[in-house]
C-alpha cells in the first residue's frame, strides 16, 4: 500500500553525510520519542529506529531490512543524522564493542567490507542482544499521526483482537471510557465474520498470536485488500522482538504497542491513528 504521509525529511538534509558499513549509530532521546507516541516518521525510518540497538552496523541494518535498497538505508540514516534523532555513540558507549582480534581474524583477506562487518556485528547480536531482549523485552507505542482526521459525527467503532479475556476487558474499558464503541473476537471465524461485516469499523486493535490465526497474516490480508486496507490497524502483543516491530511497520500497521501497555498511551496512540486531537 503506498505511503500517503509526508515524511519530515528533504532532499536538502545533509544528503552528504558520510555513512559506512561498518558505522555504528544510536537513538537520541528525540529518537526513542518517535518510538513512544505519535509520529509523523514513514515506515521505512520507524524501522530504522527500531533496529538501531548501538551495536548493530550500518552492514547489518542493510542485511535486516532486505525490502529497503542498501543506498535507501543510508539515505534513512543521513536523514535522521539531520533530524538529530541518531548520533554517532561516544567512545565510553564504544568500550569493548569491537574486539581488534576477532576482527581482524574474522575479516578475510580482500574480502567485502560491508558482509565481514555484518558477520561480526551479527556474532555480537547472537551473543549479547537476544538474550538482553528475551530478560528484558523491547518497549515501545509507535502510532503514526494520521494524515487525514477520521470523520466526526458518529461514536468511532474499535474492533479489538485479542485471545486474553483480561486484556480485552481492560481495552474496552479504557476505549468505551474514551467515547469509543467497542467489539471483540479471539477466533479466526470471530474475525472474519466482523471483518465481512458493515459498517466497517474505524479501527482495528490486533495481538499478533492468536489460537488459530497469525496476527501478521491478518494484517497482510488487510493491507492487500481494496476495502480493508483503508482500516488503520494498530498492533497490541507481546511479540517484543524488534524483528517484529519492523515486520509489522512494513506491512503496513499504524501502530505497534507493546504489552504490558500503558493505558494512557493506548488511548491517545487510537486518537492519534484516527487523526484525533490527543
Amino acid at each position: 500500500m503506498a505511503d500517503q504521509r509526508v515524511a519530515v525529511f528533504s532532499s536538502e538534509n545533509q544528503v552528504n553525510i558520510p555513512v559506512y558499513p561498518l558505522d555504528v549509530f544510536v537513538t537520541t532521546a528525540s529518537g526513542i520519542a518517535q518510538l513512544h507516541g505519535a509520529t509523523s516518521l514513514p515506515a521505512d525510518a520507524l524501522a530504522v529506529l527500531v533496529l538501531l540497538d548501538g551495536k548493530a552496523t550500518v552492514g547489518d541494518l542493510e542485511g535486516r531490512l532486505p525490502q529497503v535498497p542498501a543506498e535507501k538505508v543510508r539515505a534513512l540514516l543521513r536523514s535522521l543524522l539531520a533530524a538529530s534523532f541518531i548520533r554517532a555513540p561516544t567512545i565510553a558507549e564504544t568500550d569493548g564493542l569491537l574486539d581488534i582480534d576477532a576482527f581482524l581474524k574474522a575479516a578475510p583477506a580482500g574480502g567485502d567490507e560491508r558482509s565481514s562487518g555484518a558477520q561480526l556485528s551479527a556474532d555480537r547480536e547472537a551473543e549479547k542482544s537476544v538474550p538482553h531482549l528475551e530478560r528484558t523485552g523491547y518497549y515501545v507505542s509507535i502510532a503514526r499521526q494520521a494524515v487525514k482526521p477520521a470523520a466526526t459525527g458518529a461514536k468511532l467503532s474499535v474492533f479489538v483482537v485479542d485471545d486474553d479475556p483480561d486484556v480485552t476487558a481492560l481495552v474496552r474499558r479504557l476505549l468505551e471510557a474514551a467515547g469509543f464503541g467497542v467489539q471483540a473476537a479471539a477466533t479466526r471465524n470471530e474475525v472474519l465474520g466482523r471483518l465481512n461485516a458493515k459498517p466497517l469499523p474505524d479501527l482495528v486493535i490486533l495481538d499478533v498470536t492468536l489460537p488459530d490465526l497469525n496476527g501478521f497474516d491478518v494484517l497482510q490480508k488487510m493491507k492487500t485488500h481494496p476495502v480493508l486496507k483503508a482500516v488503520p490497524v494498530i498492533m497490541l502483543t507481546a511479540d517484543t522482538n524488534r524483528e517484529s516491530v519492523a515486520r509489522g511497520l512494513f506491512a503496513g500497521a499504524d501502530g505497534y504497542l507493546t504489552k504490558p501497555f500503558d493505558g494512557a498511551a493506548l488511548v491517545a496512540g487510537v486518537r492519534a491513528v484516527l487523526g484525533l486531537s490527543t
